[in-house]
């Protein structure tokens, strides 16, 4: 599904931040991944979904090289993978269910808007999808996110630090809108320094840990 195989990535001049990464998310397989701020975990999921090429080795997207891939290919890809992003970026101009119907809309794919609602049921806005923006709470915009992460029903779900900017309550329902996701048979990547969150989610189904560390990903011990 997605594979990488020796991978590399830096930023211009400044030596690699990440490398030789060798990483595989099968398909129904439930991952975190943690390290310090700066370590480059937004950076391995930009690698996820095409939006970063690496420096070096290979990075397989749905069976294809992603230096390969057309730029029609690459928008192809990233319908099968939903990202809900640390800063929220929505239109403040749009409700919450244009919001949320955006990816929709911008795919052409408007007529099959007959399950927003249930959708935004699921995320628990439903007296919320007239609103703007800027009158939503933190935790009513994260969930907003990863409604529109999914709404294009993609098969990989990634998530740079989701629980970021929520209390403790909110970052347990987000994450159980997450699991129940994956028991749905998706792919989830979760990008989060949140040790607390990573041992509740472990109570509750089976997550391979990866930590960076030296610049490369190694699976964490059992001491989380």
């Amino acid at each position: 599904m997605i594979e990488f195989e020796e991978v590399s990535y830096g930023y211009g001049g400044t030596g690699p931040l990440l490398s030789d990464i060798n990483l595989k998310l099968a398909p129904g397989s439930f991952h975190f991944l943690t390290g310090p701020s700066g370590a480059g975990k937004t950076t391995l999921i930009k690698l996820c979904y095409g939006a970063l090429v690496p420096t070096q080795g290979r990075a397989v997207l749905f069976d294809q090289d992603v230096r390969q891939m057309s730029r029609d290919d690459i928008a192809e890809t990233r319908r099968k993978v939903g990202v809900v992003h640390q800063d929220v970026q929505f239109l403040d101009h749009l409700t919450l269910a244009e919001n949320v119907a955006l990816p929709l809309t911008v795919s052409g794919r408007a007529t099959e808007m007959q399950d927003l609602g249930d959708l935004l049921g699921w995320v628990g806005l439903t007296g919320q999808v007239e609103a703007r923006p800027p009158e939503l709470s933190g935790g009513e915009r994260q969930r907003a996110a990863l409604a529109r992460a999914v709404i294009m029903s993609p098969e990989v779900i990634l998530a740079d630090e989701p629980t970021g900017n929520v209390d403790w309550d909110m970052s347990q329902r987000l994450l159980k809108l997450l699991i129940e996701l994956n028991r749905m048979g998706k792919t989830v990547l979760i990008a989060t320094h949140d040790m607390n969150l990573i041992r509740a989610a472990k109570a509750q189904v089976q997550a391979r840990v990866l930590r960076i560390s030296d610049h490369r990903v190694q699976l964490a011990g059992a001491d989380l």
